[in-house]
């Protein structure tokens, strides 16, 4: 059975910079059996990022939409998962108040690392926190799923300026305050086909261009991103091709 220690020793034999900015997708069920669950899982994440800055995705573009359009930043509950769930519920813990593709964040810096989220009308806009995490040269953590959870590559899609990736209308969405006080947020968002199910085509180039390796956390597989190599190279690869994301084709071998 996997302890807070031996998640934190994982998590260092991963290299992970406790000092730095990392962002974590996850599926618990991934990670096998961990005394005290995943209250144990946050616990050593927290400790581990103690002098830097912990970000879980706590979206909720399955349940808010036009004809649901009140985010309550205090109360709705996320759809990516138990451990963002838990997290944002957590003392001390941030959420961003972007309608459907907010995030909450744990240390010094939450506060501007998740301000002003909701001033943009796309998910992951370049001045939202998806592109602080490129500023900040941060690392992305997929613990027991792929790189179809990456919503990161949304945001590098949406700064190309790929093609029918959003709508061109805006869906009349409110962020609602802890305090009750209600924000208009008119939002694009993602449209067509699931492009995200597509990801997994550069896997084996992210790899061999040393922007992502793979490790272990508890049982789970995880990979490790680094934000700023992943953005250059999938930032070169579609401004080549513009359709890498629109079929499910693998690559052509080089």
């Amino acid at each position: 059975m996997h302890t807070q220690q031996s998640l934190l020793d994982q998590l260092q034999e991963l290299g992970i910079d406790g000092r730095g900015t990392l962002l974590v997708h996850s599926s618990m069920k991934s990670m096998g059996e961990v005394e005290g669950r995943a209250d144990t899982v946050l616990d050593a994440f927290t400790d581990y990022m103690k002098d830097g800055l912990l970000v879980l995705p706590t979206h909720t573009w399955s349940t808010i939409n036009a004809s649901n359009p009140m985010f309550h930043v205090e109360s709705s509950p996320c759809c990516v998962g138990i451990l963002p769930e838990l997290f944002r519920k957590r003392p001390g813990v941030v959420r961003s108040w972007h309608p459907t593709h907010s995030v909450a964040a744990f240390g010094p810096d939450g506060v501007a690392f998740t301000k002003d989220d909701h001033l943009y009308d796309t998910p992951c806009a370049r001045g939202s926190a998806w592109g602080k995490l490129l500023d900040r040269k941060a690392t992305i953590l997929l613990v027991g799923v792929d790189l179809k959870r990456n919503t990161f590559i949304h945001g590098v899609e949406e700064w190309v300026d790929i093609p029918g990736r959003l709508t061109d209308e805006h869906e009349q969405l409110y962020t609602v305050l802890p305090d009750g006080t209600e924000i208009s947020v008119p939002s694009r968002r993602h449209c067509g086909l699931s492009w995200s199910e597509h990801f997994w085509k550069v896997d084996e180039v992210l790899q061999r261009q040393g922007a992502m390796r793979q490790g272990k956390l508890g049982d789970a597989i995880v990979r490790v991103c680094d934000a700023a190599k992943v953005e250059g190279v999938i930032t070169e690869m579609l401004r080549a091709n513009p359709d890498l994301f629109s079929d499910n084709l693998p690559l052509a071998k080089e």
